[in-house]
C-alpha cells in the first residue's frame, strides 16, 4: 500500500504570549516570558502564585455568550484556536466533502474547572443533588472536538486523545494515520488545556512539580539551567488543518510543510518521573526518524519537551545525545515552555506549530532563563539558550512527554526537501 502525503495548510494558537499565531511567533521570538501572578483565583495560600495565563482574552469576542456558557474554558480554546486555523486554511465549502474531514483532538485533563465548580456547589449545599445540566458535556475530554465537527459539519473521524503532556502530538499522530491512510482527506487537530485552577494548581504543587519561585515569576520557568526547580503551569490551545497533498494542491492551498512521521513509546518505568536514562525518550525519537525515513543526521532542529524539572531535562539530553550521537552538537535545540510555561495536553501542539513556523522564518525561538550552566548536562549542546538564532531550518523534530511514561514525536519537514 502507497502512504498518501499530508501536509499543514492551517495553524491556529491561542497561548499565554500571544492570542492568534502572529502574536505568539513574534513573542517567541523576542523571548518573552507569559509568566505572572495568578489572577483566575485567590492563590495567595499556595506554594505557586503564578502561572502563565492567557492576556486580555475574552471568550466572547469569538463565540456567543449563551454558547460559551456552555462549555468549558479548554472546549472555548479549542473553538478559538480551530476556528484560527480553519480560516487560514481557506477553505471552499461549498466544495469540500465534509464526509471526509475529520477532527482528532487532545486534552490531557479536559473540563477541571467544571469539575471543580460543580464539586464546590454541591459541598456548600445541604447534600440535596443540584447539578448544572451541562457539567457531564462541558467536563468530558471529547466534547472539544464535538463542538468542532459541529461548528463545521465535518462528518469524518472524530475523537479525543487523552495521553496527559502528550495528547495533542499524539492527535496529530492520529490525525496523519488516518490520512495517509486514506480514510480522510482533511483534519483538524491540536489540543488544549485550562487547569489553571484551585484543583489543577494545587494538585500540581502536591506532587512537587511546579516551581515555587514566586519572588520572579518571569524567570521562573528554566528548562536546563541548573538552577531549576519545577514546571510553570500554563493554558491556551493550538490547531492545525493536515490534509492529503494532491487534495491541498488541487484546491491551490497555501502550504506551510509537510508532515515527515510520528514516533510513540513508552517508558514502563514510573507514574511520573521519567526514565533515568531517557529510554523512553530515545525510542520514540528513533520511531520518529524511523516512520519518516530519515536519519539522524538530517534534522537541523528539535523543540525539547525541556519542562524545567530537574529529572526531566537531564534525561530528555541524554537521549537525544544517543540518538543523534556527534550530530547532536551541530543541531538546534530549544524548549519554548521557558516562555509558554507547560500547557499539558496542548503542550505538543503549540510547540509544533512553534517548529513549522522555524522553517517558515529561518529562526529559532529561544530557551530563555538560562542563568547557570547545568554541570550533568553537556554544554557543547546548542539550547538557543536567551536569544533566538536564524538558521535554515528543513527537518525539525518537537517532542512531548506525559505522565504515565507516555512519549509522541513528531517530524515536519520542508515541501520541496
Amino acid at each position: 500500500m502507497v502512504l498518501k502525503r499530508v501536509v499543514v495548510t492551517g495553524l491556529g494558537a491561542l497561548t499565554p504570549i500571544g492570542n492568534n499565531v502572529q502574536e505568539y511567533w513574534n513573542s517567541l521570538i523576542n523571548g518573552v516570558s507569559g509568566a505572572a501572578p495568578i489572577t483566575y483565583f485567590d492563590a495567595s495560600k499556595f506554594k505557586t502564585k503564578f502561572a502563565c495565563e492567557l492576556k486580555n482574552f475574552n471568550v466572547e469576542d469569538f463565540l456567543d455568550r449563551k454558547e460559551a456558557r456552555k462549555m468549558d474554558r479548554y472546549a472555548q480554546y479549542a473553538m478559538v484556536s480551530s476556528e484560527e486555523a480553519v480560516n487560514d486554511a481557506g477553505f471552499n465549502f461549498e466544495k469540500l466533502d465534509k464526509d471526509r474531514a475529520g477532527v482528532i483532538w487532545g486534552s490531557g485533563i479536559g473540563g477541571l474547572e467544571t469539575f471543580q465548580i460543580e464539586m464546590l456547589n454541591f459541598s456548600a449545599g445541604d447534600g440535596t443533588p443540584k447539578f448544572n445540566p451541562f457539567f457531564i458535556p462541558k467536563m468530558i475530554s471529547d466534547i472539544a472536538c464535538g463542538h468542532i465537527s459541529i461548528k463545521y459539519g465535518f462528518r469524518g473521524p472524530n475523537f479525543a486523545t487523552v495521553s496527559a503532556c502528550a495528547s495533542s502530538t499524539n492527535a496529530i499522530i492520529d490525525a496523519f494515520n488516518y490520512i495517509r491512510l486514506g480514510h480522510a482527506d482533511v483534519m483538524v487537530t491540536g489540543g488544549s488545556e485550562a487547569a489553571v485552577t484551585i484543583a489543577g494548581m494545587g494538585g500540581f504543587n502536591a506532587m512537587h512539580a511546579l516551581s515555587t519561585r514566586n519572588d520572579d515569576p518571569t524567570t521562573a520557568s528554566r528548562p536546563m539551567d541548573k538552577d531549576r526547580d519545577g514546571f510553570v503551569l500554563g493554558e491556551g490551545a493550538g490547531a492545525l488543518i493536515l490534509e492529503e497533498y494532491e487534495h491541498a494542491v488541487a484546491r491551490g492551498a497555501k502550504i506551510y510543510c509537510e508532515i515527515g512521521g510520528g514516533g510513540m513509546s513508552a517508558d514502563a518505568h514510573h507514574i511520573t518521573a521519567p526514565h533515568p536514562e531517557g529510554l523512553g525518550a530515545k525510542n520514540v525519537m528513533l520511531n520518529c526518524l524511523r516512520d519518516a525515513g530519515l536519519k539522524p543526521i538530517d534534522v537541523d532542529g528539535l523543540n525539547m519537551h525541556g519542562t524545567s524539572t530537574p529529572l526531566g531535562d537531564l534525561a530528555e539530553s541524554k537521549a537525544i545525545e544517543h540518538v543523534f550521537g556527534e550530530h547532536a552538537y551541530s543541531m538546534n535545540l530549544n524548549s519554548t515552555k521557558s516562555m509558554t510555561g507547560h500547557l499539558l495536553g496542548a503542550a505538543g501542539a503549540v510547540e509544533t506549530i512553534s517548529s513549522i513556523l522555524s522553517m517558515k522564518y529561518g529562526i529559532v525561538p529561544p530557551t530563555i532563563n538560562h542563568f547557570t550552566d547545568d554541570e550533568n548536562i553537556d554544554s557543547k549542546l546548542n539550547f538557543t539558550f536567551n536569544k533566538a538564532q536564524k538558521r535554515e531550518m528543513n527537518v525539525v523534530m518537537s517532542n512531548t512527554f506525559g505522565f504515565g511514561g507516555h512519549n509522541a514525536c513528531v517530524l515536519v519537514k520542508k515541501l520541496d526537501l
